[in-house]
């Protein structure tokens, strides 16, 4: 809610600043999963000057790395690991420091990603050195988006819409990024090395946007006067911020006032007359209201991190060789995944279908296992085990639509429900305890995308 004696955010500067730290935060993620087929062309051996570098997706039987499925992995695990070391943090290290210096941090290990296409390196070495940086950039990336909440916070809660729906065309511009590189005409490592330059680029341009900030007169007058409330709100908000955190996939920037219900319009301050608020909550027994939207969150993105990338980035078209055929992974796997995943989230600013109350939840989110089958059936050309079903791109293409957009809806819907099963003094330890649920089933998804893999 916006005081009344604050000052105007002169040429939005403040909110376009927020929106361009909000696209740098996710870029990192999203431009490593798009770019899988350079990863998987240079673990196989291929040299750097090759044209399936960017070109083509790599799933040959060389693949002996499973790059998909570990970087999907090292990129969850820390997101879970700092979920529950976020607390800490906030009270050791200040804001700034945490800010800065993970901005910083992602910038140099992205321009070693960068400088690395340049490098001619055997696959095991490459591997490695990719793997760390893969951890060692969401490591960075989940303590950035949870301090930028904590100042978020303070602010009136546009100013998260716009954060948010930075965060959301993250995913899009990656893929775009991809499809303007392999469209270019250049050698494919000079397309590669413009790929990977271009998210340096976006983190400059987030660093430069932070340092503007205390020169702002608007920034500066809500972050100068930082509430003591601001640390609860840093944890109030981590559902908001995870709810885009997962494998880049994007929030709905219309969302925010749903989620968590914890605007600060919607949750009246503390004043010296209101009667003393209820001992602080058990956790235990939040759990108990809220453990079965709880249990569909994890589902929906164990069944989504399952399979996207591990499994999607190893389908190829079914036409002879071609333009279609080389763009095709690029389009319909991230591309449209993106796009599609944006418009689920986004319907639940418009309506809440289930409710808390039904029992359908849980029966739609279930029924989001038969996608796992149904992509593990699709044309990918190197398998041992499983016949090809689906060959044709329609089926890939109509399963992804139905995939993204139930992701993106059902992911919005149990983060919009939660709060509304307990009382208004338990929705920060349900916020906490739905943050964790997110990450457990990003991990779990991870995980179980090895066992898929291996039954191709």
């Amino acid at each position: 809610m916006a005081r009344e004696d604050a000052p105007r955010d002169s040429y939005h500067l403040v909110g376009i600043s927020f929106f361009i730290l909000g696209l740098g935060t996710l870029l990192p993620w999203n431009f490593f999963i798009t770019a899988i087929p350079y990863f998987q062309a240079r673990l196989a051996g291929a040299s750097n000057s090759t044209t399936r570098i960017l070109s083509t997706n790599h799933t040959g039987p060389e693949d002996a790395f499973n790059f998909n499925n570990w970087v999907t992995l090292l990129s969850q695990l820390p997101l879970l690991l700092f979920t529950l070391l976020n607390s800490f943090l906030y009270q050791c290290i200040p804001e700034t420091v945490r800010i800065l210096g993970s901005l910083l941090a992602i910038l140099l290990l992205f321009a070693l990603t960068a400088a690395l296409v340049k490098v001619d390196m055997s696959p095991g070495p490459f591997f490695s050195i990719t793997m760390a940086s893969v951890c060692f950039i969401n490591s960075f990336s989940a303590v950035l988006q949870g301090s930028l909440f904590g100042q978020l916070g303070t602010m009136p809660s546009t100013y998260s819409t716009l954060f948010l729906s930075g965060q959301g065309l993250a995913g899009i511009f990656a893929a775009l990024a991809m499809l303007l590189s392999m469209a270019s005409g250049v050698d494919a490592q000079t397309s590669a090395l413009g790929y990977f330059i271009t998210p340096c680029v976006g983190i400059l341009m987030s660093i430069m946007c932070y340092l503007s900030l205390p020169h702002l007169k608007f920034a500066r007058y809500y972050l100068a006067n930082k509430p003591s409330q601001a640390q609860a709100q840093e944890l109030e908000t981590k559902a908001e911020l995870l709810q885009s955190d997962e494998n880049g996939i994007p929030n709905s920037p219309q969302k925010v006032a749903l989620t968590l219900d914890l605007d600060l319009e919607k949750v009246p301050e503390s004043e010296p007359d209101e009667p003393q608020k209820p001992g602080k909550p058990s956790v235990f027994v939040v759990f108990q209201k809220i453990w079965l939207t709880a249990l569909c969150l994890v589902l929906v993105f164990t069944v989504t991190l399952s399979v996207f990338p591990a499994i999607t980035a190893m389908v190829t078209s079914s036409t002879s060789p071609g333009k279609w055929s080389q763009f095709f992974n690029p389009i319909c796997c991230f591309l449209l995944f993106n796009i599609m995943d944006w418009l689920g989230r986004s319907l639940t600013s418009y309506f809440l279908w289930p409710d808390e109350d039904s029992r359908l939840l849980p029966l739609l989110v279930c029924l989001r296992f038969l996608f796992v089958p149904l992509f593990m059936l699709c044309h990918v050309p190197q398998r041992s085990r499983l016949p090809t079903l689906f060959p044709q791109d329609a089926y890939f293409i109509t399963f992804m639509l139905l995939f993204a957009i139930s992701n993106g809806y059902l992911v919005s819907l149990t983060m919009c429900l939660a709060p509304r099963q307990v009382l208004p003094h338990e929705r920060e330890v349900a916020g906490a305890l739905m943050t964790f649920f997110l990450a457990l089933g990003l991990s779990c998804g991870a995980s179980l995308s090895f066992l898929f893999k291996a039954l191709l």
